[in-house]
């Protein structure tokens, strides 16, 4: 279990440095760390984005060529027919050769997409709720909490009556996200 307050202070959107009450930690911030299951969900779930791609199924079989079999000192690959050009003569179909087709070509009815276990997903998110709520692991990603007094960091329900973005960003600035508005 992650560690955990009981408690969480909300801080009073028009004045950010008083506290206005405390609530108590909801369960779902106190849930395992697990990242083995995050990575797995946000690697199979980022996969359904894909779409079917695939090479020309007659790409590199555009050309007549047969090969000259054994006896002539060269290799085996077919090799294309006629003269009179640098083309003749040289190897063709393989994967190997130039303009030939590529090794494995792809196909469009692979598998691209991954079902995953809408249970997993909720455990996913769980996970990454509660590790929001661990300092050491939020500064590790890369943010900058130096000057939060707390976290989770909860607001008032009197923010969400703001329709000023100029606003809302100088009550982050009074809650000290400061640095963090800069790095963005």
């Amino acid at each position: 279990m992650a560690t955990a307050r009981p408690v969480v202070s909300v801080y009073q959107f028009d004045a950010p440095s008083e506290k206005k009450d405390t609530v108590p930690m909801p369960q779902v911030l106190a849930s395992p760390l697990r990242p083995d299951l995050v990575r797995y969900i946000h690697t199979n779930v980022a996969k359904n984005k894909r779409q079917a791609m695939s090479v020309k199924a007659e790409a590199g079989h555009e050309t007549c060529a047969t090969s000259w079999r054994t006896g002539r000192a060269v290799a085996r690959i077919p090799r294309v027919s006629g003269g009179g050009t640098h083309r003749a003569g040289q190897g063709a179909y393989g994967n190997m050769a130039r303009g030939g087709h590529m090794f494995s070509a792809t196909r469009t009815w692979r598998r691209w997409h991954r079902r995953v276990n809408v249970t997993q997903k909720r455990h996913a998110v769980a996970t990454a709720l509660a590790a929001s709520t661990l300092p050491p692991l939020v500064m590790a990603r890369g943010h900058r909490i130096g000057q939060i007094a707390e976290l989770p960091l909860v607001v008032s329900d009197g923010i969400e009556s703001m329709t000023k973005t100029k606003q809302a960003i100088d009550v982050l600035k009074k809650l000290g996200c400061e640095e963090e508005l800069k790095k963005i």
